[in-house]
């Protein structure tokens, strides 16, 4: 057989000694040829010979008298052997004392006293609490020895009207050996106190006739607990001014906003929680007159709305910081496509100038407005105005071209009806005009070409203005049918293609009355000519006279060869030149 495991001996009262081993693997011998157990305990004046009881475990116990040396054998036998195991100890330094037992418990609003009974036997203990909070955080607490069998433990720093979970164990102060098993869990609350913290409060302000309406809502901040049963919230409102009677309205738990009416004066307004004992710290909100501050209250058409770009982790804001205030807000709606529109806010330091704004209610394809105000002594100043989405999607519809005019060779399109504001699933940064003859691809002059992945191929031309909602597409060839589209792009890109509109350009009238003088005014020219051909030939081609009809050779003749002579004896000169003598000696 095998040793036997575990083996250990141990005392509960000093009264009685328990000694304790698992049996090994099985022999698979049975009957008369299974394993046979005995326990032997000898002390310096008693000798013992126990027979154990087995199912999962072996066990034997002995009354030890006044001896408290004990030398322990346990032998296993069967016909092919015997294994043995010997434990010796202090009967002192092997206590394992039972479990406290009749708990109860004392609390204030922060401290638990839990409160227990033992059988002590005259030994010495040291006793441990543990306490269990809501999060699931445990500690352990230990007690000083106490010799009355009423002991103690009181547990301090808790948590006001908070359930936690408590149990007790004790161990031998002295030669300490083991815990006892936990006591039974009590599951104890704390009494109630006054809230801690303040509650987080802000507003939305409707300029209305005769004054404003101011949307109020809070929530709690992490530092703030309720620290009671029941909570409700009271709102108190009081003109700066004139010091007339505040007004005020209480709400119960349920409620996280309220609606007041103020006129145009400075209003201070604050918020507290209030339990069964007493209010928390008020939170307190300056609304300046409507006069001086209508443009940090509300009306805010005079600052320009900057973009803002989205990343994995939210929305990225930065504003330019201001040392005169002594902290930031940034307030956004949740769902700003609907009324109300679940409006939040976040709190940052003096020191901060950006921040990247999350929460699961956003979505990509939404546009989400941010307001940032700097507040200094309770009152809030609009300073910028950022708008942005998580992350940008094609338009959800493409321009509707509305107006068509057509050349021989240009096409004009209008689509001024396309809408670019909030309304879209990003910022539309311009446009695309995709431009393809139905019969061939495109080559057109200017353009870019574009290849889909079905090998299509289309002439592009990028608008990057989203306001210019107009374009001329030039060099077209005239008595051609194309085929068109215009396509708005965001930062998330355009939707597919899936529609054209089809033109055909007319025949071009500069050609044909080119044509006309090309032909048919010459072959017109022409016959007019072949009908009066003596008259032109007479104007453009006349005949030549003969020299010899001339009335210049009239005189008489004189002669030389075949060459008729003019002897100057015959007319009267007009001028008379004198040739110089080398053109004389020609002569």
């Amino acid at each position: 057989p095998d040793t036997p495991k575990d083996f250990s001996c141990q005392t509960r009262d000093v009264r009685t000694v328990t000694c304790t081993w698992s049996q090994g693997e099985s022999t698979y011998l049975y009957g008369k040829y299974s394993s046979k157990y005995t326990l032997s305990a000898k002390s310096s004046q008693k000798m013992v010979q126990c027979t154990p009881t087995c199912s999962k475990q072996c066990a034997c116990s002995w009354d030890i008298g006044h001896q408290r040396i004990w030398n322990v054998t346990v032998t296993v036998e069967n016909p092919l052997g015997k294994k043995t195991a010997t434990d010796v100890f202090n009967v002192n330094h092997r206590i394992y004392p039972t479990a406290p037992f009749q708990v109860w418990e004392k609390c204030t609003d922060t401290e638990i006293t839990l409160h227990w009974n033992y059988q002590s036997n005259g030994i010495e203990l040291v006793c441990q609490t543990e306490v269990v909070y809501p999060d699931g955080q445990v500690e352990l607490h230990n007690s000083s020895d106490m010799h009355s069998p009423h002991r103690s433990i009181t547990v301090g720093g808790l948590q006001p009207y908070t359930e936690y979970t408590v149990r007790a164990r004790c161990g031998a102060a002295k030669h300490f050996w083991r815990w006892s098993e936990w006591s039974e869990a009590r599951t104890i609350r704390t009494e109630e106190a006054t809230p801690s913290g303040k509650l987080d409060m802000w507003r939305e302000i409707t300029p209305v006739l005769g004054g404003r309406n101011v949307t109020l809502f809070w929530k709690q901040t992490p530092g703030f607990r309720a620290n009671g049963r029941s909570i409700s919230y009271e709102v108190t409102w009081e003109k700066i001014e004139d010091g007339s009677r505040p007004e005020s309205i209480s709400l119960s738990s349920v409620y996280n906003s309220t609606r007041i009416f103020i006129d145009n004066l400075s209003y201070k307004i604050s918020i507290m929680a209030m339990n069964d004992v007493n209010f928390s710290l008020p939170s307190v909100l300056i609304i300046s007159r409507a006069t001086e501050n209508s443009t940090s209250t509300f009306s805010t058409e005079e600052l320009k709305e900057e973009q803002v770009n989205g990343t994995d982790d939210g929305i990225f804001i930065s504003w330019k910081p201001r040392y005169i205030y002594d902290s930031y807000i940034i307030d956004w709606c949740n769902f700003p496509k609907l009324q109300p529109c679940d409006l939040q806010w976040k709190r940052f330091g003096p020191n901060t100038s950006s921040a990247v704004i999350n929460s699961a209610a956003f979505v990509p394809g939404v546009r989400y407005n941010f307001h940032i105000y700097g507040s200094v002594a309770n009152r809030a100043t609009l300073l910028e105005k950022k708008t942005g989405y998580l992350r940008e999607l094609p338009p959800l519809l493409d321009p509707v071209v509305d107006k068509v005019e057509l050349t021989f060779n240009t096409v004009t399109l209008s689509w001024d009806s396309y809408l670019t504001n909030e309304s879209q699933s990003g910022f539309v940064r311009g446009y695309n005009v995709y431009v393809s003859p139905v019969e061939e691809n495109c080559s057109l002059k200017g353009s870019k070409k574009h290849i889909f992945s079905d090998d299509s191929e289309l002439c592009k031309y990028t608008i990057a203005n989203p306001e210019e909602k107009r374009y001329t597409v030039e060099h077209l060839m005239s008595n051609t049918k194309y085929k068109l589209v215009v396509k708005a792009y965001t930062g998330g890109g355009e939707t597919p293609i899936d529609d054209f509109i089809y033109i055909d350009t007319p025949y071009n009238s500069n050609m044909l009355y080119f044509l006309f003088l090309l032909v048919i005014v010459p072959t017109l020219v022409a016959a007019i000519c072949h009908w009066k051909k003596k008259w032109v030939k007479e104007c453009c081609c006349p005949a030549i006279p003969s020299p010899n009809k001339s009335k210049v050779l009239s005189f008489k003749e004189f002669k030389i060869g075949s060459e008729k002579v003019l002897k100057i004896s015959d007319c009267i000169p007009d001028m008379l030149a004198v040739d110089n003598k080398a053109e004389a000696q020609k002569l």
